[in-house]
């Protein structure tokens, strides 16, 4: 087996306009037209070819920062101006530093997913 790309990521959501408007208003990411499912969500590009895809299904256990599964990571070509963008946007965010020497931002989306923008190896 060889794996080709990694198309999406889907995530369930309680509120696909909440999240919706946070991935597409405020993060900025182009939305993509969406199949006529039997549910709700909603669908995003992110980066060239991949998409995230909401679930309008909220799964009952939320995630937490001691969940380093629960995210996804998104390289940034700047972290500063990144990190500024979510300042003025009122994001609350949390600086890490990789052992690698990679720079992270996490932050949440109104469901409490972790998020990460990064840049570094």
């Amino acid at each position: 087996m060889q794996i080709t790309e990694l198309n999406h990521i889907a995530i369930h959501v309680s509120s696909v306009e909440a999240s919706a408007r946070f991935y597409g208003e405020i993060l900025g990411f182009p939305v993509l037209p969406r199949p006529a499912f039997s549910f709700p969500g909603a669908w995003f590009r992110i980066g060239h070819n991949q998409e995230l895809h909401l679930i309008g299904e909220k799964l009952a256990a939320p995630f937490t920062e001691k969940t380093r599964g629960g995210h996804f990571a998104m390289r940034v070509d700047d972290l500063d101006e990144t990190a500024l963008l979510l300042k003025q946007k009122g994001i609350k965010f949390r600086p890490t530093l990789r052992p690698d020497g990679a720079r992270q931002i996490f932050f949440e989306d109104p469901d409490g997913h972790q998020l990460e923008f990064f840049t570094g190896p």
